[in-house]
């Protein structure tokens, strides 16, 4: 049917024209920011960026760069790496700006539609966080690399990477842009850029596909000793697991970029993570096991984390601190279930699983979660809840006091983990777990939303369909002991503490107790320096500062490197004066050796579990 087009009152004509003035800006402000990223020299380990913004009608364009990266909570300066700074009108005119603070440049338009910054960025730093470039190879952040308006417009957000000479590829997270054109990506905004880390080099790159969906292991510096193929085949297992446990994989194509240059460490990102690890992680078991884990929880934030985040964590103030009470749930839970993914996708037997972590710098023995949370004095001292809300201030920067007085959220989060999903299996006799309320808050919170503590607390009882808020307030803001005995009851476990007592055999005298002060130390430029002493301790007792060096016990001078069997000479209860250098002046300290405290945390299965037991622990451990 033909409508009469009707007469437009005075009234309505005056609406429209204000609201297409409203709106005029709008449908600017969607045009794109497009970057260019060249890489002329690389070995100066510079990458050269050309930002054209958007600047149509403005008398003032002001671009911000981050100074921090979702998923590591510190405030790490990006713009200290900028160099160079300029801007221009497309004719190249030049433009004039200024810093209007420490990580923002404000610039004067002059009347041009567009702006075009360009500067560069010095990256060497073998981190997840922050830029590498080198001659073989850079790995980008965006945070550490990107300047965008700071105007908070939503726009779309292109990246052109011109690859070094010999660099063959460039691999990120983003879709290609349209056209075809090789090199070219599109963010739908910056929060997606900044979440796409970009790589350019000529790696060793393994493709296998999950239900339909593409994924690649882009293995950076093989070296002829990282085993590729086996990494890869593990890792297509991971996911199988985790998309197992979660129901779906929520993305059209993922990207593991692992790079093997002699670091450590992950950082999750929405359809990607970055890994670093040593080439030779392949080639012991304890080393390829951390690999795993490091794979599995950073994989595991897919889901907890970059979807599913405390409501404080969205929509990102890139300039500012943002506390959370929360990150025992989005770290400390993803630690407890990345061992636990890897042993339920078969990548390693029940007995290293119970072990705990390999040892990590520093350490010479397997240590399990537990172990490692009781004999931290910082747990009496301060609170999950506290230790995820300081972060930004304490985690990110340990020094010598550290395992005093604080506790990591990873660590005792992983804990409170599985003492929540010990406690809701045996509320539900085994009907729900841990994994029910996770996938259960991810139902409800995942996306936009975002979740409280409280609401988390209250799906982990609605699940359970207990009152679970007196164990929650001890767990998170208190100092308490935690309890293990309700989880160790259900699971069929025991802590070296609970073991019947081993008498020595008849015939055979018991060896004698080593001394033991509680200090560690390290060998700098030939001396024997403390590098840390816990509280609760002889060498704390006796006045041991970090620092101090150690030149000698009575009147026997003790050569750097024979301090530990220096000490097996000497017993429990042997009084001794130790003779230190600190600040560069002779002092001596009396100390008395003790016994080194008893592994009382080292835990295992129980040798005669009920059949109640049994089934719990493969229902735990997904046999």
């Amino acid at each position: 049917m033909t409508r009469t087009p009707r007469r437009t009152s005075p009234s309505t004509l005056f609406l429209w024209c204000i609201m297409t003035t409203i709106a005029a800006p709008a449908a600017r402000a969607a045009e794109p920011v497009r970057y260019s990223v060249r890489f002329p020299a690389p070995q100066t380990h510079y990458v050269e960026v050309e930002a054209r913004i958007p600047a149509a009608g403005q008398a003032e364009v002001e671009l911000m760069m981050p100074v921090w990266t979702p998923g590591s909570y510190l405030v790490r300066e990006y713009a200290g790496k900028v160099e160079d700074f300029a801007a221009k009108k497309p004719d190249g005119s030049a433009l004039e700006w200024s810093r209007s603070r420490k990580n923002r440049w404000q610039v004067a338009t002059a009347g041009t539609d567009e702006v075009v910054a360009t500067y560069r960025v010095y990256g060497r730093s073998m981190s997840v966080q922050a830029n590498w470039i080198d001659a073989s190879f850079a790995m980008l952040q965006g945070a550490a690399t990107f300047m965008t308006p700071a105007d908070g417009v939503a726009r779309p957000h292109e990246v052109v990477v011109d690859p070094a000479p010999g660099w063959k590829r460039s691999i990120t997270g983003l879709p290609a842009a349209p056209g075809g054109k090789p090199h070219h990506y599109v963010a739908a905004d910056y929060d997606t850029l900044v979440d796409s880390p970009i790589y350019a080099g000529d790696p060793a790159v393994y493709e296998f596909t999950v239900d339909g969906v593409p994924h690649l292991l882009v293995n950076e510096g093989e070296g002829g000793v990282w085993d590729g193929p086996r990494s890869a085949k593990d890792v297509e297992a991971i996911v199988r697991a985790e998309k197992a446990f979660w129901g779906h994989l929520p993305y059209d194509r993922y990207v593991f970029f692992n790079i093997l240059g002699e670091a450590g460490g992950g950082l999750e990102h929405k359809n990607s993570t970055v890994l670093m690890a040593s080439r030779w992680a392949t080639r012991t078991r304890p080393s390829y096991l951390a690999w795993l884990n490091l794979v599995a929880h950073e994989f595991f934030h897919t889901w907890n984390v970059k979807r599913l985040r405390p409501v404080e964590l969205g929509p990102f103030d890139y300039e500012n601190e943002v506390h959370t009470p929360s990150l025992w749930i989005a770290e400390g839970i993803t630690s407890y279930y990345d061992r636990l993914i890897v042993r339920r996708a078969g990548l390693c037997s029940v007995a290293e699983y119970m072990a705990g972590d390999p040892p990590s710098a520093g350490e010479d023995r397997t240590i399990n979660d537990f172990e490692r949370l009781q004999t931290t004095p910082g747990r009496l001292v301060q609170s999950l809840e506290d230790s995820s809300y300081d972060t930004w201030i304490k985690f990110y920067r340990r020094d010598e006091n550290t395992a005093n007085t604080q506790v990591s959220y990873y660590l005792k989060g992983a804990v409170v983990a599985f003492l929540l999903d010990a406690k809701v299996r045996k509320a539900t006799d085994g009907a729900k777990s841990l994994d029910d309320v996770m996938r259960l808050a991810y139902s409800r919170y995942a996306g936009d939303k975002g979740f409280t503590t409280e609401e988390f607390q209250r799906t982990a009882a609605e699940v359970a369909g207990v009152d679970l808020s007196d164990f929650f307030r001890r767990a998170l803001k208190t100092t308490d002991e935690l309890d293990y005995a309700e989880a160790c009851d259900w699971l069929g476990l025991r802590f070296a503490k609970d073991k019947p007592e081993k008498k020595p055999e008849p015939g055979k005298d018991e060896k004698p107790a080593k001394g033991w002060l509680g200090l560690t130390t390290k060998v700098e430029d030939g001396r024997l320096i403390v590098s840390q002493v816990r509280r609760e301790t002889p060498a704390f007792d006796a006045g041991f500062n970090v620092g101090d060096e150690i030149l000698g016990i009575g009147e026997d001078r003790i050569p750097a490197g024979q301090w530990s069997k220096r000490q097996e000479a000497f017993r429990p209860g042997d009084k001794v004066s130790v003779l230190i250098a600190r600040r560069d002046r002779f002092q001596r300290l009396d100390v008395t050796f003790a016994q080194e405290p008893a592994r009382d945390w080292v835990v295992d299965l129980t040798p005669d579990p009920t059949d109640a037991q049994k089934a719990h622990r493969k229902a735990w451990l997904g046999e």
